[in-house]
Formats: structure tokens, sequence, C-alpha cells
């Protein structure tokens, strides 16, 4: 599922295996992680895992052994969150929550009916996340030795921040909003890749790690970066969800082109309704709130650490938390090996 901007059909894209990213560091949108973990990692009746206390940790098993497989590989993730919202985004906030209180009596339905297939569909729309489960996740990635940031405003703005400056290879969502805050580099699929099951069907699909350059997304469609942001407004974002009613992708990079801008093409589209002046819209995308009081250090696994904060008080399995932790120690030692021979011989 995409959420943000919709530009899936204009954006080139290349396909990489993980293994590929060995060596690179990856600014990692934390909520949109988080969000994925919480609604793939349930029980099969949809139910979230729970600790002794009732307390959630789908969103840490995730983070956990997904980070693991990561640094194994010799990934450096950089973890980013979310700060306060643009007031923009309010529409789209309650428009989510909607969502999600719809899905859930839809959900308890299911289960009273013995639905348990479809109950587990409805649950993974239920996902919320509560600010002491985004404590739970930057506490987790401390003692992981994972460097985390605390983003003003956006984390995806964030994130392409760091890319843009040079302190991360690429920025990691699911959503192509990454594109129009700038970011020269953004991969897709990397913390959901693997067979993952179609809903309401016994099929499986191999989900792939993509990497999609700006430069090249430009290059291709023949506009600047100005007129992807003009684009990405029409289609709608989730600071104008709605959109230009009946605008696709497609139509909305041919108009862009013929008028030159947003501002010319405007007073031509009867349709268009915007919650406020579209030049606000872009202005949070062209200069967004980021930060740079931020200091980015991979550090070694707090073994003990990690295994008293999820095993004894979130109830892991201690020999896989250990195993997990182990296989990081192993890509981190084969990374500096590797770093070394590299000056050696460079």
């Amino acid at each position: 599922m995409v959420l943000g901007v919709n530009l899936r059909d204009l954006v080139p894209k290349t396909t990489v295996s993980l293994a590929e990213l060995s060596g690179r560091s990856i600014a990692i949108d934390a909520y949109n992680a988080l969000y994925q973990f919480l609604a793939i990692i349930r029980q099969p009746d949809g139910t979230p895992l729970k600790d002794h206390m009732g307390r959630i940790t789908s969103h840490l098993s995730g983070l956990l052994y997904r980070t693991s497989n990561l640094v194994e590989l010799g990934i450096k993730p950089i973890y980013v969150f979310d700060g306060i919202p643009p007031a923009l985004k309010e529409a789209e906030i309650k428009r989510r929550m909607q969502i999600k209180e719809e899905a859930l009596i839809k959900y308890e339905q299911a289960i009273k009916e013995g639905r348990i297939e479809e109950a587990r569909m409805y649950a993974q729309a239920t996902s919320s996340l509560k600010d002491e489960m985004v404590n739970d996740a930057k506490r987790l990635l401390t003692v992981l030795g994972i460097p985390w940031i605390q983003a003003p405003s956006e984390g995806e703005a964030q994130a392409a921040h760091l890319v843009k400056r040079g302190d991360a290879d690429f920025c990691a969502s699911q959503d192509y909003d990454s594109l129009l805050f700038g970011a020269p580099r953004l991969v897709r699929n990397v913390t959901i890749s693997g067979r993952r099951k179609l809903p309401r069907k016994n099929v499986y699909i191999e989900v792939i790690p993509e990497i999609v350059e700006l430069e090249k997304v430009l290059r291709t469609l023949e506009i600047t970066y100005e007129q992807l942001v003009d684009i990405g407004i029409l289609v709608g974002t989730d600071f104008n969800p709605q959109g230009v009613k009946g605008l696709g992708p497609k139509t909305a990079l041919k108009l862009v082109k013929e008028y030159g801008n947003l501002e010319n093409l405007l007073p031509h589209l009867e349709t268009a309704r915007f919650p406020v002046e579209p030049r606000k819209i872009k202005e949070i995308f062209l200069n967004p709130k980021v930060t740079d009081q931020y200091k980015i250090e991979w550090k070694t696994p707090d073994i003990e650490a990690v295994i008293d904060f999820i095993c004894r008080e979130r109830d892991f399995s201690e020999e896989r938390v250990r195993k997990a932790v182990e296989k990081m120690l192993k890509g981190i030692k084969e990374s500096r090996e590797k770093t070394t021979l590299e000056r050696w011989f460079g």
C-alpha cells in the first residue's frame, strides 16, 4: 500500500537486492517502518503481539529482526522519527483515524462471525502508533547501537535532508513523498522485502527493493523538480489528500508540461479545490522544517541491555534475540574488516 503522493506509474525504478546495498547508509522513515511492522506482524486472527502486561510488541519485533538483517548485510540504518506535523496535515490525519475506526468495527464483526482471514485483513488497517510505542522503539535502537534522529516535523523531509547533505546514501520509505522533499535517492521495500501474501488471495509475491533517483525521474519525465512538486499537489499529497478530482498522475504530468507550472494551469482547471493556496502546500516541500542538529554514530550493540529490555520486560525469546544480535555483530565485524582492507588497498 502506498500512502502519500501517488507517483507509482510515473517514476522509473531500478530493482536491487538488499545485499547490493551493503556498505551504504540508509535514513529510514521510522513511522513508515513501524506502521508496516504493526500491520504485518500479527497473530492469525489479526491480534498484534503483546507482552504479559498487554503492551503491544509487534513494532519492536519488526524493528529488531529487520534491523538485524540489514546490519548483517553491512547496511547502516539511521531511523528518522516524525516531529510535529504541519497544520495542513490535520485533515489527512483525521481521515486516517476515520479509516482505522471503520476497520475496527469490521474487524470485530468478522471475528464475531468467525471470518478469521478477513478479520486479519481489517486488523492490519487498525494499526495505531502511541507515544509509548515510539519511545520503546527509540530505546531499542539505542541499546542496539543504531542511530536515530528526531525530526522537527516530517520524518521524510529530514531523511531527504540527510541524503542531500551527504550524511546518508539513501532515504527509505514506501511513500514517494521523499522525492517531493528533494531526496536525491529513495529506496523502497527495504523494511518489508521478502515474500508477502496478497490480501484475500492464497498468492505470495516477492517484494524486492527499488531505487528511485530524483535526477533520473526529472530527466525521464523532462520536467524540473518544482514541476514534480506541482504534479504531486495536483494528484494529492498528505497536505491536500483529495488532489484535483478526476486527475491522475499521467494527465497531471501532461498539463504541467503544457502550462509550465501550477500557477499558470490553475485558471484552466474548474474542478480544482484546495484547502489553502497551493503555494503554501508547495512551500512545505520546497522549504521543509529540518534540523542540522544531529549526530550519526553506529555503536556495538549492548547485548545484555537488549536482553534486559525486550526479553525480561517484553517477553521476547532470549534465544531468538541473542541470535539476532549475534547476526548484527557478525555484520559489523565483516563491515569493519572490509573497510580496513579498502583503506589498505585503496
